[in-house]
């Protein structure tokens, strides 16, 4: 599958002004404040900006850190991963593998079965319920 591609023009006419800001522009919505906090709706979670497939319902739980909790993406090519030293940490960026977009960030203090905690920003999901 070829990455997708856009002009930040098209990707600004795409989003809403906050989708452009997380996915684009690597920002971080308010903790406690994203749509899907505390949604636990059964269904799959699509990247906002092209509609991929990132996550699934029954890796969502509760983390308590004020975003969307998985502890593991939809499939092994779902995101991407990649360094980020921004704001003085070291940290671990998940990314939509179908266009780039910044989900959120990965840690290593989830639960089992694979300990990860991808922390991922509401405004970069879109949930299809089942």
């Amino acid at each position: 599958m070829s990455r997708i591609e856009k002009t930040e023009e098209q990707w600004q006419v795409a989003l809403s002004p906050e989708q452009y800001r997380v996915l684009r522009e690597k920002g971080t919505e308010a903790p406690f404040s994203g749509d899907y906090d505390h949604t636990f709706e059964p269904g799959t979670y699509h990247c906002a900006g092209c509609g991929a497939t990132v996550f699934e319902s029954e890796t969502k739980y509760d983390s308590g850190c004020g975003w969307p909790a998985f502890y593991a993406p939809a499939s092994e090519d779902a995101v991407d991963e990649d360094s980020d030293v921004t704001h003085g940490m070291i940290r671990t960026e998940v990314l939509c593998s179908n266009c780039g977009g910044h989900l959120g960030h990965v840690f290593p203090d989830g639960p089992q079965p694979t300990g990860q905690r991808y922390c991922i920003n509401s405004a970069a999901l879109k949930l299809e319920e089942k």
